[in-house]
């Protein structure tokens, strides 16, 4: 089951991220589709934070990946824009990502492809007027008791 959310602007987009967080009690793998600047980074950082993350969270945009520690968790914060084949993430040592009790949080997850665990759940956050709009979709169990609590 699809949710869906119109976010008037950057600060609705935190809330979604911030309510997210108020529910998240496991580990969880999120892939963040959208197109540039539709608030996939900002999603991340509001996330982050509320979890905790006390220091600074950069983009990940040109180390590819971030660490921190969240609520005594790993949390990992990808972005794969500057990906041009799956195959260029083997000397990136992703096998952490596999840890069930970590975030992972992976912004352009198409070109990682075959090289990411597989997806708890999906945001879609696309332009809509003058704002933005998520569309979260659960693929697995533990992503399904996620989005129920959201409800």
């Amino acid at each position: 089951m699809d949710h869906h959310w119109e976010l008037a602007d950057e600060a609705a987009t935190a809330a979604l991220a911030r309510q997210l967080a108020g529910v998240l009690d496991e580990g969880l793998v999120v892939y963040l589709h959208g197109d540039l600047g539709a608030g996939k980074t900002s999603f991340a950082r509001a996330l982050l934070g509320a979890l905790g993350v006390g220091e600074r969270i950069k983009s990940p945009t040109y180390s590819l990946v971030e660490s921190y520690r969240a609520q005594g968790r790993a949390a990992w914060h990808l972005d794969l824009y500057r990906i041009a084949d799956p195959g260029e993430l083997e000397w990136l040592g992703l096998d952490a990502l596999s840890d069930p009790a970590a975030l992972v949080l992976v912004e352009w997850p198409e070109r990682g492809t075959g090289a990411l665990p597989t997806p708890d759940l999906i945001l879609h956050l696309s332009y809509a007027g003058s704002g933005r709009a998520a569309a979260m979709e659960a693929r697995t169990e533990r992503g399904a008791r996620i989005v129920s609590r959201l409800s």
